[in-house]
């Protein structure tokens, strides 16, 4: 992925948390638009119920022409916690309420290229375009172009990777 698309991806992802976080959208409320079309189940009548399906929809469909409601799938949701894992971003729950536990603290990731600063701390690239630091522990055999990494969340907002299933370092997301 492009530097420049990483950045896309970064601005986006920061003005849905921000826009997320507006009072008017409440992080355990949901957004008017949608809820005026739930709110048409409650409609008896079929005629007039199809009328508030209508309406709500099309309410709810220029809401989201204007940016003021966002909606995405859980593909869609996941690609964006992939791009963003490890990243110190605003909260991205409402990205990623959808998502099953695992799929919100780890991830697996090839290595594209890899090398040693002066102090023999690795710095490796991912295929998905994202830079991760070791910060400390030991590798036993050196990562590599193809090396399989299994990043998950540590405590304290800490990344710990394992390369080729070796133990566990600590590393940090550069970009």
């Amino acid at each position: 992925m492009s530097t420049a698309r990483r950045q896309a991806v970064f601005y986006a992802l920061a003005a849905l948390a921000v826009a997320a976080a507006a009072p008017a959208q409440a992080a355990d409320r949901r957004a008017a638009a949608f809820q005026d079309v739930l709110q048409c189940r409650t409609v008896t009548e079929a005629a007039a119920r199809l009328s508030c399906y209508d309406a709500a929809a099309g309410r709810m469909d220029e809401a989201e022409s204007r940016g003021d409601i966002v909606v995405i799938d859980r593909a869609q949701a996941s690609a964006a916690h992939r791009q963003a894992f490890g990243l110190q971003l605003p909260s991205l729950a409402f990205v990623t309420r959808a998502l099953k536990p695992e799929e919100v603290d780890s991830i697996d990731g090839v290595v594209s290229a890899a090398h040693q600063d002066v102090n023999g701390r690795w710095t490796m690239s991912l295929a998905d375009g994202a830079s991760w630091r070791q910060i400390s522990g030991q590798v036993n055999r050196d990562p590599q172009r193809g090396s399989k990494v299994k990043i998950r969340k540590g405590t304290l907002g800490s990344f710990l990777m394992n390369i080729d299933g070796q133990p566990a370092i600590k590393v940090h997301r550069d970009q």
